[in-house]
């Protein structure tokens, strides 16, 4: 392939990706013009349109998207090539990127995070915090961390933390003339706090185990959050019922600021695990991330 083809092709997946070539030449340093003339270049070298542009948007065509989903990973599986000539440098360097909920960001990665970075000064971490179930390969995440069983089989998953409960959780004065609910389905009756879940526009439903025997209720609400720190204030504040990891609300149990209910349909259930592609090239600065992350009995 001519050298200036590749060339060529690394402008086409910056353009594509960024859906914008106003975007695209800001990220390589080049003008938007530059940006369109090689890439009506490359389209008159093939024979055919590979993007589709308007006044305001710039899209795939067929033979683009095909163009994009094939050659993207090859060139990210060549630089992860290059980032593996990090072992030969003295020390490990390089950016790493983390989708994760915001529990196991602040319960788990960030505790470990803290004692392991002042050791690799040259070693970063960008940590996103949501509960979508993200697609790390198309959104170029290095590694993911959720709970096991949210895992996708084709992925390399480590174990981080000890398996989990949930507690459900509510206020004294939201107790105050209420009967405390006995089973799951008595929460129909009660208002429940509810987290947003981004990635199926839905909220998250409650669910219980007791005596094998799983139980899912759909519950309902005055409010609903997209974090756990907002659910566990509205709920101190009395305006329902918490479904939350009972590590958050200890403190409060403790103090008698919360009260828990349905203890003994709250089972455990596997903890946070960091998983990332089966054919990702580790760097050394990885390995060295998945040695500190790696929960030890």
């Amino acid at each position: 392939m001519a050298r200036e083809n590749v060339s060529d092709l690394l402008v086409f997946l910056a353009v594509a990706r960024e859906r914008s070539f106003t975007k695209a030449a800001a990220k390589l340093g080049v003008s938007q013009s530059a940006l369109s003339h090689t890439i009506r270049g490359l389209e008159e070298r093939l024979g055919i349109r590979l993007l589709t542009r308007t006044t305001r948007s710039v899209s795939t065509t067929v033979a683009g998207e095909r163009l994009l989903l094939t050659l993207g990973p090859k060139f990210e599986e060549i630089d992860a090539e290059l980032a593996s000539l990090n072992e030969l440098r003295e020390k490990p360097a390089g950016t790493i990127r983390i989708t994760t909920a915001e529990h196991a960001a602040q319960t788990v990665l960030w505790p470990k995070l803290a004692r392991f970075l002042p050791n690799y000064p040259d070693i970063k971490v960008e940590i996103t915090t949501d509960y979508g179930l993200r697609d790390i390969v198309a959104d170029r995440y290095d590694a993911g961390v959720r709970l096991g069983e949210q895992v996708a089989k084709d992925m390399i998953a480590l174990r981080i933390s000890p398996d989990l409960r949930i507690a459900v959780v509510g206020s004294p004065a939201y107790f105050a003339g209420r009967d405390i609910p006995r089973t799951p389905q008595d929460l129909l009756s009660h208002s429940c706090i509810n987290l947003r879940l981004p990635t199926y526009d839905s909220t998250l439903i409650w669910e219980f185990e007791k005596d094998g025997k799983d139980l899912n209720v759909h519950v309902e609400g005055q409010v609903a959050f997209s974090s756990g720190s907002q659910i566990l204030n509205a709920c101190l504040l009395g305006f329902g019922l918490a479904y939350i990891p009972e590590d958050m609300v200890e403190a409060h149990l403790i103090e008698r600021r919360l009260v828990r209910v349905l203890d003994d349909w709250c089972a455990p259930f596997q903890g946070y695990h960091l998983y990332y592609p089966s054919r990702r090239q580790s760097s050394p600065a990885f390995n060295l991330l998945v040695n500190a992350l790696r929960y030890r009995n």
